[in-house]
């Protein structure tokens, strides 16, 4: 069987003053590429995972970048579809002690939310394809995009597919007249896999979340008041066989702690918590864990693996500048197996 994973977003050039200035004190800006699905599909092709990804991109230089960057990590890239007039863009403040990250968007009319329903063939994307994968934040940007996500989940139902949504609420992006619960919801009935973090969970389905505080990795997880927010998650997408849940705790900008949760089987296993201090970039961390948790669906039959490895790779993302975690598998494996942290590999 196939274990070719696609993946469809919007890859952006994403400008980031040095030095943790702030923007309005910059005249120079690093200039990387990023983007949720996109950093999802590298982190799988970093693992030696089979990866398409999906999008629409400009045709210039910077439609060209983006496809010579996506092939420089190992991720297919002959569905991609050129046309429309702009990349998208986002500009990011780095958070800094007290101060928060700030994100500004520019992607209205790019070439990817220009997208409508009956431009991507979508049978022949799926095609050798045993996973599909899309995110909230590609039905957010419009009400034509929620219509294509529609039209890829129908046909990845069709042909078999196992179909993983990221939630990936982003509340300045949802601007046309919807709200997230009532596009999210009734796409998510078909998630064979979902993935979240618990306030996403609690924004969609309306449910309560417990509050992740743990404030070192000796600190536990509340086991019984997790166990019972997933078995209400469960109730409200009754198809779905894994229910991904990420967890942080925020201490400072340079400090935080994570885990994560799965529940599968009517169970709900739960991974160490990892305290992460002197944090180098938090953006794409729960993307990692994304790209992680699907490669490991292809590698690993056990879900305490597949979560274990997923967690890990999230954890060390905060150690990647820029969107992408540059982990390789046997490093995620060896920091779950053995609890490495910060030795010196000779």
């Amino acid at each position: 069987m196939s274990k070719k994973i696609v993946t469809f977003g919007e890859i952006m050039l994403r400008l980031t003053p040095p030095d943790n200035l702030r923007i309005q004190q910059s005249r120079v800006f690093l200039a990387n590429y990023g983007g949720s699905e996109a950093n999802v599909a590298i982190s799988i092709a970093n693992y030696g995972g089979e990866v398409d990804y999906i999008t629409r991109l400009p045709e210039n230089a910077l439609g060209e970048n983006c496809i010579t960057e996506l092939r420089s990590h190992n991720v297919g890239t002959r569905n991609i579809l050129r046309g429309g007039k702009r990349l998208g863009t986002y500009y990011m403040e780095k958070a800094v002690a007290l101060r928060n990250s700030e994100v500004i968007y520019d992607r209205e009319g790019s070439s990817f939310t220009d997208l409508q329903p009956g431009m991507i063939d979508w049978h022949s994307v799926f095609e050798g394809a045993s996973i599909f994968h899309w995110s909230g934040i590609d039905a957010s940007l419009t009400d034509g995009l929620a219509a294509v996500c529609e039209e890829a989940i129908q046909v990845a139902d069709e042909m078999g597919l196992t179909i993983c949504c990221d939630i990936n609420y982003r509340k300045n992006l949802w601007r046309y007249g919807k709200t997230a619960s009532e596009v999210m919801l009734p796409l998510m009935q078909h998630s064979d896999i979902l993935f979240g973090s618990e306030g996403e969970y609690a924004k969609i389905l309306g449910i309560p979340a417990p509050g992740f505080d743990s404030k070192s990795a000796a600190d536990g997880i509340d086991r019984y008041a997790y166990d019972s927010f997933c078995k209400e998650i469960s109730k409200s997408v009754p198809r779905c066989k894994h229910i991904y849940i990420a967890l942080r705790n925020v201490l400072s900008s340079e400090h935080h702690t994570l885990a994560g949760a799965l529940h599968s089987n009517g169970t709900t296993k739960f991974t160490r918590v990892y305290d992460i201090n002197n944090i180098i970039d938090c953006i794409g961390v729960g993307d990692a864990f994304v790209g992680a948790l699907l490669y490991a669906h292809t590698v690993y039959d056990d879900d305490q693996k597949r979560v274990d490895f997923a967690a890990a790779a999230s954890a060390l993302k905060n150690t990647i500048a820029g969107d992408y975690n540059m982990m390789k598998a046997a490093e995620i494996e060896s920091l779950v197996e053995k609890g490495e942290s910060g030795e010196v590999s000779r």
